[in-house]
């Protein structure tokens, strides 16, 4: 009888109370982001999915094009029609897809140095142009700089605008120095930190994107000054998964004029060819250097995407060498653009 009276009074003294609005319930509030909340019967308990927590982190991606003997991209093949193989041992593909829409992730590098003062302004219209047309909504690039110090001019973003500007806003720079954004020091005035470039946007901007990620530089091709070296630069691409293509537009005569000589090309061929990108000369003519951007285009949107899971299981940090062959249908050789090989992870990671 007592429990009975106490938990009347306690009943009558709620109903009593005035409904007052509370502050902190704004808090419990479901996110506009959150899911729905189900009102559907949860299954039996013989049909509940089981949680699966085994994750395949071994798996190596392969990103790639295939073209004919005259250059024309292939895009139907099968896994029937490529095998691939890791330090020359025979590998079996876990999956295998014609992929012509994978979400990219772009980085523009391009030189301001003092090299470039004639053909500046064709790289950024041409980039201009390229940008307005490739970027999709689950696109994203970013725009760097580089001469004696590597610059930052536009972070990630879907937003061909501002992709735009940033280029326009690019000036030429022989001097002054300064310290660069990121962990590559470049404190005084060397040249051209190509290598510094690639290393800093690959580990800085890169690394942890996922899907099809490429580098594309708009230079004459040569490094003058970088503490990191082209292998520095290369392996850091590699361990990223990200191709390197190289847009080398030079005014030559340029270089003559002052008494140097001209070797980019050289490098910006091993920097691609590496990585699974291309070198595409151009000189200083604008018609090619639009070409160019259309085949890196075609090349970005013509892929695809395998993976297998290595028969080598030791966690040595050890360079592995992917060796990719496709053939077509009456057996011939075709051209693959694949990345050289990748790096094993370490028994720290």
């Amino acid at each position: 009888m007592r429990g009975n009276v106490r938990l009347g009074c306690i009943a009558a003294i709620l109903v009593g109370l005035p409904l007052l609005p509370v502050a902190g319930w704004g808090q419990l509030a479901p996110s506009p982001d959150a899911p729905p909340v189900s009102n559907a019967p949860a299954p039996p308990p013989d049909e509940t999915p089981a949680a699966t927590f085994k994750v395949n982190v071994n798996l190596v991606d392969l990103f790639f094009t295939v073209k004919d003997k005259s250059g024309q991209l292939i895009p139907h093949l099968t896994r029937d029609e490529c095998q691939v193989a890791e330090d020359k041992t025979p590998q079996t593909f876990k999956s295998f897809a014609a992929q012509t829409d994978l979400p990219l992730t772009l980085g523009i590098l391009l030189d301001t140095s003092g090299s470039q003062q004639r053909v500046l302004p064709l790289e950024q219209d041409a980039g201009s142009r390229f940008l307005q047309h490739v970027i999709r909504q689950k696109d994203e690039a970013f725009v760097l700089s580089v001469d004696v110090k590597v610059e930052l001019l536009q972070d990630l973003t879907n937003s061909p605008r501002l992709l735009s500007r940033a280029l326009q806003q690019a000036q030429i720079n022989v001097g002054g120095g300064g310290l660069g954004p990121g962990p590559v020091p470049t404190g005084e005035p060397r040249g051209t930190l190509l290598y510094d470039a690639i290393y800093k946007a690959t580990n800085d901007k890169m690394i942890d994107e996922s899907g099809r990620k490429a580098l594309i530089l708009l230079s004459d091709g040569q490094d003058q000054g970088s503490r990191t070296t082209i292998k520095e630069a290369i392996e850091a691409a590699q361990k990223a998964n990200v191709a390197i293509y190289v847009i080398l537009i030079a005014d030559v005569q340029s270089y003559w004029d002052q008494g140097m000589g001209y070797y980019g090309y050289s490098a910006a061929k091993q920097l691609a060819d590496a990585t699974g990108g291309r070198a595409i000369n151009v000189g200083n003519n604008g018609a090619k250097l639009q070409a160019a951007f259309q085949q890196i285009e075609d090349e970005l949107r013509t892929q695809y995407v395998a993976s297998y899971d290595p028969s080598n299981r030791k966690t040595d940090g050890t360079f592995r060498h992917i060796g990719l062959e496709c053939h077509g249908d009456q057996g011939e050789g075709l051209k693959v653009q694949v990345r050289k090989g990748y790096y094993a992870p370490s028994p720290d990671n």
